[in-house]
């Protein structure tokens, strides 16, 4: 019989489980909080609970774990690179970043990419599988146990597309934020997404608070086309309308993150447009030196970004730069995968 994956399930599903198995309901909530809280990952290290029902949590369940096989720590701002490995030989990243107001984490929500994006690393090696909401979550713990830091914020930016994987990253939300475990407010997590319009109206409606980052990069169909294959579903004026209902939805405030390619969208019509395109939204835009990779010869230089960043604040825009992190690692989702499995 398979093993179910226990760290991916809710409170109220363990609750059923055990149940189920003719245990006590309340053991359900000893159990998580051995998972979530104390972050112990060993049936027989669970003290509080009958080594009865020890034997038969080992016999019914498994506890995902992730295994460290590469860190760089960058020598300029502490940046932390990990490169894991999955249960099934699988490779993922993520990224632990120091910020002013704390430590933030950058996790994959997938093995690989669907989307095609021009610029990104992720998505050359191609799509394995979706990630489960213990994957994402073991990114986390994995990372605080090994740095010793404890996560204040966490960035759904990294390998993958999360509304790809929707029903997953969900899961991941209630559990990272139950009040029964980690305890995060979900006003500390920034999801990414390249603009599936569908899933971005079926997030809206669960009004979790997050922020919602839209990695626009482009400011007509022709231009964002070319560089984000996705706009051929997903055309700007469909995404900037499910923008509009999702800030109407939930009160908050949208994040267009922008990759400024030199020659490509960093002169000042583009610029004109993005304005008119995003004049009287509650949004900023959020300017991103491109990454270099050696599979494309794009490239950002600081006159451009600051120049690109005076246009939108001249036409009313809230535009900021995105401070880089971890130069000397290559920090950029996508790399250090696609390094390793050559």
């Amino acid at each position: 019989m398979e093993k179910l994956d226990i760290l991916s399930m809710s409170l109220s599903e363990l609750e059923t489980a055990l149940l189920s198995m003719g245990e006590k309901k309340f053991r359900a909530k000893q159990i998580f909080e051995w998972l979530h809280i104390k972050r112990v990952f060993d049936f027989s290290l669970m003290t509080n609970i009958s080594s009865a029902l020890r034997e038969k949590l080992d016999e019914k369940f498994e506890i995902l774990q992730l295994k460290i096989v590469k860190k760089l720590c960058s020598q300029i701002d502490g940046t932390i690179k990990y490169l894991y490995e999955l249960s099934d030989g699988n490779h993922i990243e993520c990224v632990l970043m120091d910020y002013h107001h704390g430590d933030s984490i950058c996790i994959s929500t997938q093995v690989g990419c669907k989307m095609g994006c021009k610029f990104c690393a992720s998505t050359i090696a191609g799509f394995k599988r979706n990630l489960t909401p213990s994957e994402m979550l073991l990114q986390i713990y994995t990372a605080e146990k090994d740095s010793g830091r404890k996560i204040s914020s966490i960035v759904m930016m990294g390998i993958g597309e999360p509304l790809d994987n929707y029903d997953n990253v969900i899961k991941f939300l209630g559990l990272v934020s139950s009040p029964d475990g980690n305890n995060m407010s979900l006003r500390h997590l920034s999801l990414s997404t390249c603009g599936l319009v569908n899933r971005i109206n079926e997030l809206s409606e669960h009004k979790f608070g997050l922020t919602l980052s839209i990695s626009l990069h482009a400011a007509n169909n022709k231009q964002r086309s070319e560089i984000m294959p996705v706009n051929d579903r997903y055309p700007i004026e469909e995404l900037i309308a499910a923008c509009k209902k999702y800030i109407e939805k939930t009160g908050r405030r949208i994040s267009f993150e922008y990759a400024l390619i030199n020659g490509v969208n960093d002169d000042r019509e583009t610029a004109n447009e993005l304005i008119s395109l995003l004049r009287g939204m509650n949004c900023h835009v959020n300017i991103i030196p491109v990454n270099k990779i050696k599979e494309r010869n794009f490239k950002t230089d600081t006159s451009s970004v600051r120049r690109f960043q005076h246009y939108l604040e001249e036409g009313g825009l809230n535009a900021t730069v995105r401070r880089t992190l971890g130069s000397d690692i290559n920090a950029a989702c996508g790399q250090l995968r696609r390094e390793y499995e050559i």
